[in-house]
């Protein structure tokens, strides 16, 4: 069985960071016909259709920018790819107004299937925008920041400390109990009182310092939910630019089974028997993350199979 998260690590485009301090090949290929642009604000991206929208340098929108004139913008090198090279260009998100801006989650279903080699650069383009977005001070005297090597630096022009895109680690996780592959074995997914009613996914939090990814995934399972995990296995991972994350999966089995949400990062937790996630999913009571999601794959992977629905 194939999962997205594979897909989305099978691919990667060429980085060719090496190319980010030349300037004059970055004005070249800024100008080839061939190269494509993705114009990103923040989290958003200029679309009319919901669909990724590349477009040539010399088909930027311009001036059609409320106070494009004036309006700050940035020329990212995302890298190379089938023949060809692809920018962000990334514009102030004060700019990027009206419908034609959507979010990444607006964007993920042009992302699965037949798009989902284009994931790793609309995940490069927002989180490298999004990075420059938050990052408007020196952290160690508060001075103003430059852009350097096309959009992959900041220096600072007072006390010249340099700065560069960070990733945080978070692990997301499936966790079982019971006879693996029997049908009284079950899945632990929990839902947050902000998500609609029927929502549910796996676990998820962010490592703390001094700590391995194991006993993270220990730790934010009893935090969140009281139940007790023993064994963890590695699954696999995936980029995700909201917050600037890198998410590792993995697969636990709980030592406990009794439930007590911590009614801050979870509201309700239930444990899922397979067939209790197919009935559910197919009467569209039960309401999984979508198909690009690591989450999804986590879930699909226990069940055995692909499931009806998603957010």
């Amino acid at each position: 069985m194939s999962f997205p998260h594979v897909e989305l690590a099978a691919d990667p485009h060429d980085r060719i960071a090496l190319r980010r301090a030349d300037v004059a090949w970055l004005d070249r290929a800024w100008s080839a016909p061939t190269t494509r642009v993705l114009v990103v604000a923040g989290s958003r991206v200029r679309s009319t259709d919901g669909a990724v929208p590349w477009v040539s340098s010399a088909e930027l929108p311009g001036a059609e920018l409320p106070g494009a004139e004036t309006a700050p913008s940035t020329r990212v090198l995302l890298g190379e790819r089938d023949g060809r090279v692809w920018f962000a260009h990334v514009v102030d998100p004060a700019y990027a107004e009206g419908e034609e801006w959507v979010g990444i989650r607006e964007l993920l279903p042009h992302l699965a299937g037949d798009g989902v080699e284009q994931a790793p650069l609309v995940f490069h383009a927002i989180g490298v925008a999004e990075w420059l977005r938050a990052t408007r001070f020196c952290p160690r005297c508060g001075g103003r920041l430059e852009v350097r090597l096309a959009g992959h630096e900041l220096e600072c022009v007072e006390c010249h400390h340099r700065q560069f895109p960070r990733t945080d680690p978070a692990v997301i996780m499936a966790i079982s109990r019971g006879e693996p592959g029997t049908p009284e074995e079950e899945l632990l997914l929990g839902r947050q009182d902000r998500w609609p009613e029927g929502r549910y996914s796996t676990l998820a939090g962010f490592l703390e310092p001094g700590e391995s990814l194991e006993d993270a995934v220990r730790r934010e399972v009893t935090e969140e939910v009281g139940v007790v995990v023993g064994e963890v296995a590695y699954f696999g991972n995936q980029p995700w630019p909201l917050p600037a994350s890198l998410m590792l999966g993995f697969r636990g089995r709980a030592v406990s089974g009794e439930i007590h949400v911590d009614g801050v990062e979870m509201q309700d937790a239930r444990w899922f028997t397979r067939s209790a996630i197919r009935d559910e999913t197919a009467a569209g009571t039960l309401v999984l993350p979508g198909g690009v999601s690591i989450s999804r794959s986590l879930v699909e992977d226990w069940y055995g199979g692909q499931l009806p629905g998603s957010w």
